[in-house]
């Protein structure tokens, strides 16, 4: 009975692989998103200050890390949880993808938020003249100093627990 319930609760395991194909259709969705915003940046290029041809860039920038973000799950978590992906014959496979443990996912994941919420800060100080609610700005940073902290409290933690083991 104990080696049927482990190999049914193993094999469980691949219910999570929907959830990395949907991750892939959200890519997908994102990049749809991201050729909006590059063709609305070129057409009114023309018109853009310098605080808009920026603030172009980095939206550019935020739906890139927003990308980079979902790949790093997509490939971490499917290594970690479901199964080993064979890179044997793809000459450009990058090594992290299949190097990353557990916990490097979570240092990823939570620097991959610290950039992103880095470039939703600064687009907020870039519009300061334009009338950014200061009660927004105070949020933005405060949630931003709670995300850096994490971080490093994360990489604290797991620093202690490898020096545990």
């Amino acid at each position: 009975m104990e080696k049927l319930i482990e190999r049914f609760i193993f094999v469980s395991r691949w219910i999570m692989a929907p959830f990395y194909i949907g991750l892939v259709i959200a890519l997908l969705v994102l990049l749809f998103k991201f050729g909006v915003e590059l063709w609305h940046f070129v057409s009114h290029a023309n018109a853009f200050d310098e605080n808009d041809t920026i603030l172009g860039i980095l939206a550019l920038i935020d739906l890139t890390f927003t990308g980079s973000l979902v790949i790093i799950v997509i490939f971490s978590g499917y290594e970690n949880f479901v199964s080993k992906i064979d890179a044997e014959g793809h000459a450009d496979w990058p090594e992290w993808m299949t190097k990353v443990d557990f916990a490097g996912l979570k240092q990823k994941l939570l620097a991959s938020i610290v950039a992103i919420s880095a470039i939703a800060l600064l687009k907020a100080f870039m519009n300061l003249d334009r009338g950014v609610d200061e009660k927004q700005l105070t949020w933005l940073v405060i949630i931003h100093v709670v995300f850096v902290v994490s971080g490093v409290v994360l990489a604290w933690t797991d620093k202690l627990s490898e020096k545990s083991h």
